[in-house]
């Protein structure tokens, strides 16, 4: 299998001939089920699990394979497995914030970064041009998306159920800063062949959207077959259904890779400033108006963050949304540096015992 197709380049080829184990193949995560791995590699499709001395050294769920990490392997002759023995660093990732039980009282739990997706080049964020259409939600995506190194582009799928195509548009660009932007029709296969120069061999995309939004049917579209599995929306509440329940690695005609994911309708944000400064580049700039410079933007004097939304420059919910993602990020920063106190104790109670073991083989 040509690994160049799949994504490798020198950067990953640098790091691997950094090993020790000279042995070593690359590989790429196509598709993870508990303790296994589903690999592409230059020998084939293979099966792999993490070596225990990788398990040993892992500091957290972070530190482990996903879909679309590249890794070094060890084959094992005779037979289609192999293992893992290092997951080399990523050029680009998408997480989300997963809470533990058993983390701080009062806190909601330990919090831990949880990668859905790694070395991604395009992020594809899809959206419903139907009644589940939700402007807040794309600000939410774009935020992330903006923050994982990849490069966002919002697809308005189900254009053959919208009455005001330029309408939805408009009010997607407001919020977009010049964020390519795809109109299609994955139920009458229009609009797609716009999405042909992302998906050009050696490059891999993610698609992200809320359950019902057709991002199993668009890659069935880009594939030319039934791949995944698709329903429609339920009769009850006309939401969308979970059709996707992992997360896998796609090859398609044209040589490129796209990662299908399950629908993610209220995502819980893994992100810092930058992705935040790219998506509410406009309250950034009246902000940085304000008479104050710690100004909260609720009720001091100067304000240029309320001057605008009196004025009608700066739109309320759009000002809500930034805040209520502002206060998320607080939230975790608090779980996040509890999190590194931990870890900084078990380090030094670590060296702590390695020197008393020492100090004591010294003395014998």
């Amino acid at each position: 299998m040509d690994m160049e197709t799949l994504g490798w380049n020198s950067f990953f080829q640098q790091h691997l001939d950094q090993l020790s184990d000279k042995e070593a193949i690359p590989g790429r995560i196509i598709r993870e089920s508990k303790n296994l791995y589903q690999v592409y590699s230059e020998e084939g499709e293979l099966m792999a699990e993490i070596s225990g001395k990788m398990r040993y050294e892992a500091q957290d769920a972070s530190t482990f394979p996903t879909v679309g990490d590249w890794v070094a392997l060890k084959t094992r002759p005779g037979e289609d497995r192999a293992t893992i023995i290092n997951l080399l660093p990523r050029q680009s990732k998408f997480s989300r914030k997963a809470v533990l039980s058993g983390g701080v009282p009062g806190s909601g739990g330990k919090t831990e970064e949880q990668v859905l997706a790694a070395n991604i080049d395009t992020v594809f964020l899809v959206s419903g041009l139907d009644h589940d259409f939700n402007l807040r939600r794309i600000e939410r995506y774009l935020s992330i998306a903006w923050d994982c190194g990849a490069a966002p582009v919002i697809i308005l799928n189900k254009a053959d159920l919208c009455d005001d195509i330029d309408s939805r548009r408009a009010e997607v660009e407001e919020v977009a800063f010049g964020v390519p932007l795809h109109t299609v029709s994955a139920l009458d296969k229009t609009g797609l062949v716009s999405l042909e120069e992302y998906l050009m061999p050696g490059k891999t995309s993610v698609f992200l959207g809320s359950s019902g939004v057709g991002k199993s049917t668009i890659i069935n579209s880009l594939t030319g077959i039934e791949l995944l599995k698709t329903a429609p929306l339920r009769e009850s509440d006309q939401r969308g259904k979970h059709t996707t329940t992992h997360r896998e690695l796609i090859l398609l005609p044209s040589g490129g890779a796209v990662i299908d994911t399950p629908g993610l309708r209220e995502i819980q944000i893994w992100l810092d400033n930058e992705g935040m400064e790219n998506t509410f580049r406009d309250v950034m700039e009246f902000a940085e108006q304000c008479r104050f410079r710690d100004c909260s933007h609720s009720n001091e004097p100067g304000c240029a963050v309320l001057g605008a939304i009196e004025t009608g420059d700066l739109d309320e919910d759009r000002f809500q949304s930034y805040l209520k993602l502002q206060l998320e990020m607080r939230h975790l920063s608090i779980r996040q540096n509890v999190k590194a106190r931990r870890q900084a104790s078990k380090n030094f109670q670590k060296k702590i015992r390695r020197i008393q073991e020492e100090r004591k083989k010294g003395l014998r």
